[in-house]
């Protein structure tokens, strides 16, 4: 049976050099998915403290960096549960909108809903500052489930089955989540880009 390797001492560049090599990349990881300032702040804090307590259980078998997402990722994760634990038992509603004003009885859009052309189909467009700040204005008015599910689904990429476990979701109800979080989405990219 294979021996792990001995794990690094203290003094050696782990713990030490943590904050100055990986906090801003941490925080700008947490704050793209929290959206709140000094909740991303904590969680890095949190990441830092848990990654010392087990700093002895480290194998090296990733980079410190990687190791240190995954711990911020799980933590992130917690966030989205935590909310997700208190909304999902409210009713899901769009607005006020019901499906059936989006969509005729086969599924397909009504015409007059039918998504518009944003005009970024260009890789570079994607990565324009104004769209990225109207798309997160967006995403700040979705309800914090919502705003959950498609982060995970579509920032950090995240698995379906991945997401319901995390969130403690249906298959079903993670599916409804994430299409009115698309629909409302789209609905407000186009108010405010087009």
């Amino acid at each position: 049976m294979p021996t792990n390797t001995k794990a690094p001492e203290l003094t050696d560049v782990g713990p030490s050099l943590w904050v100055s090599n990986y906090a801003d990349y941490l925080y700008r990881y947490a704050y793209t998915r929290i959206d709140d300032n000094e909740h991303a702040r904590d969680l890095v804090q949190e990441t830092f403290l848990a990654a010392l307590e087990s700093w002895e259980r480290f194998d090296g078998r990733s980079s410190e960096k990687t190791w240190l997402t995954a711990i911020l990722k799980n933590k992130i994760f917690d966030v989205y549960r935590k909310k997700s634990t208190a909304l999902n038992k409210q009713s899901i509603s769009l607005n006020g909108l019901d499906n059936d004003e989006f969509f005729e009885s086969n599924g397909h859009w009504k015409k007059e809903h039918y998504p518009e052309s944003f005009g970024i189909e260009e890789p570079l467009e994607l990565e324009n500052k104004e769209f990225d700040s109207i798309l997160k204005a967006c995403m700040k008015k979705l309800p914090p489930l919502w705003k959950s599910v498609f982060s995970m689904k579509h920032i950090d990429e995240e698995t379906s089955e991945t997401i319901c476990a995390q969130l403690n979701l249906t298959t079903s109800n993670f599916w409804v989540i994430s299409h009115r979080a698309k629909v409302s989405l789209r609905e407000c990219l186009q108010r405010n880009w087009i």
